[in-house]
């Protein structure tokens, strides 16, 4: 029992700090957009504008449509980067917000996947779990 509390535990200290980490980028990019002068936009990459808006793993399903689709990507950042000049979008665009967009389009980005189940008081990747269990049945006929 305490192996799950203890687990919790970490898996909430975890989380606590990238929320932390997320709200303190935030507070920093808030700070710095007042002072930020519109030469230093232009200085900006599209990437790095879009990259800025970016929040939970936003940057990983980013870099999944680069290398997966190159091309429609550099334009989907093109567009993002003119809508964000605009003002159009002023929200932070996460992971998922992001993977939709690019669905929306007719782009499948592919992500990695991983699922993890408990045993015996410890989270256990779900390949982990089936091969340990053929490897059970071999062993008993």
């Amino acid at each position: 029992m305490s192996e799950d509390d203890s687990e919790l535990q970490r898996l909430q200290a975890k989380r606590l700090a990238e929320m932390q980490k997320n709200i303190s980028s935030r507070e920093t990019m808030a700070s710095v957009e007042p002072t930020s002068e519109s030469p230093k936009e232009k200085i900006l990459s599209p990437r790095d504008l879009v990259v800025k808006q970016l929040g939970f793993r936003g940057l990983e399903v980013l870099t999944n449509a680069e290398s997966q689709f190159p091309n429609e990507a550099k334009v989907v950042i093109e567009k993002l980067c003119e809508l964000i000049k605009t003002g159009e979008i002023s929200e932070i665009l996460d992971g998922g917000k992001l993977l939709t967009l690019f669905r929306s389009i007719g782009l499948s980005i592919r992500m990695a996947t991983k699922i993890n189940i408990q045993q015996d008081g410890k989270f256990v990747s779900l390949t982990d779990k089936l091969s340990n269990k053929s490897d059970n049945h071999t062993d008993v006929e």
